[in-house]
């Protein structure tokens, strides 16, 4: 009755404080970091010893029969159930291809396992390999070497773009022109050779045209086996884009074939060629030294005797019609920003240069 002739602020306000009071009377179980619990109040409830560090409300309190834990069967508890998921919610499968930074898909990189295009390996290293990173990486950077004394002004070189000749007041703000011509491509720029850019081999390309695959199809299929065997990589078949009555080609015939590799296979290959091709070739001189594309990649190419060289069709000699066996071209891509730092690696390799050689 009292509280009721108090006004209603001051009855909220009473209220309010002997609530607080009343929650601060209960017993509370404290928790401690160091678990070890000091001399608790007589109002605190006791906490046993082996409890003491886990909540209150954990399922580690609860205590199971040995019957009830004997009979529980997850998989069995599993196999029970009315509806089951489908297998292929739970097994996850990269995206294989790249479709921009803004693709909720993003695939892993090709070193991650999960990735579709993980390749494991290289387990060990070839000789050829072995020999360029303890000596030809070396005596690359020997022979590569360009002193220049303390204050060695550098020339003033030319702008590779072309610049506008402000002839026209459209010209203003224009950015620069490429090169002339129709590539309209700037070459890479040669920079002097150091322990981060030591030229080493990324990649071998075979090319072959057959052009007995117009007439017979069936030497596009030994140009096949060749070129499977000398590299061990299945070749890509090209067609033609357009017909040509003068040669007997026509629109979409199978007339080339191409092998690309890397890692391993590629120093395979190139050891191969310097070890046992280059010197059963008779009065060879070299690779020509103008070969080259001013980006470090250098071609040569074999014959049809030089292609019956390679160990794996001498060995299966009789297995290829010796007309139908084709020659074909090889690429050989270096990390070199120059074709003179690419003569350099493959001349410390073993391959020999012949002619006017062109940088």
């Amino acid at each position: 009755m009292a509280l009721q002739e108090l006004p209603s602020a001051l009855r909220q306000l009473t209220i309010k404080h002997i609530g607080q009071r009343a929650r601060c009377q209960t017993p509370i179980a404290r928790r401690y970091a160091s678990g070890e619990a000091t001399a608790a109040a007589p109002s605190e409830t006791p906490i046993s010893e082996d409890l003491q560090d886990l909540e209150p409300a954990s399922s580690f309190t609860t205590k199971f029969s040995r019957e009830a834990v004997k009979d529980y069967d997850p998989v069995k508890r599993a196999k029970d159930r009315k509806y089951q998921l489908p297998a292929s919610r739970y097994q996850y499968r990269s995206p294989r291809y790249y479709r921009g930074p803004l693709h909720p898909h993003q695939p892993p990189p090709t070193s991650d396992p999960a990735s579709r295009e993980f390749i494991p390996g290289p387990f060990s290293h070839n000789r050829l390999e072995q020999t360029w990173q303890s000596t030809i990486s070396q005596d690359i950077m020997t022979l590569g070497y360009v002193h220049k004394p303390p204050g060695t002004v550098d020339p003033v070189k030319s702008e590779r773009l072309r610049t506008w000749d402000d002839s026209s007041p459209y010209h203003k703000n224009r950015p620069k022109r490429g090169p002339r011509g129709p590539e309209g491509v700037l070459r890479l720029i040669e920079k002097d050779i150091t322990p981060h850019n030591i030229p080493k081999i990324t990649g071998v390309t075979v090319h072959s045209m057959v052009k007995g695959a117009i007439d017979d199809s069936a030497h596009l299929h030994v140009a096949g086996m060749v070129l499977q065997a000398v590299t061990g990589v299945r070749p890509k078949v090209h067609r033609a884009k357009r017909g040509l009555a003068q040669f007997g080609l026509r629109e979409r015939m199978p007339i080339s074939l191409t092998c690309q590799f890397r890692g391993n296979q590629a120093y395979d290959f190139v050891d191969k060629c310097i070890s046992l091709v280059f010197p059963k070739i008779k009065d060879w001189e070299g690779v020509v030294g103008t070969t080259g594309d001013s980006s470090g990649n250098i071609a040569f190419g074999f014959n049809r005797e030089g292609a019956m060289l390679f160990p794996e069709i001498e060995i299966n000699y009789d297995m290829y019609p010796p007309k139908m066996i084709p020659g074909f071209h090889v690429v050989i891509h270096t990390s070199a920003a120059s074709d003179r730092h690419a003569r350099l690696l493959l001349s410390s390799m073993g391959v020999p240069f012949t002619g006017k050689l062109v940088d």
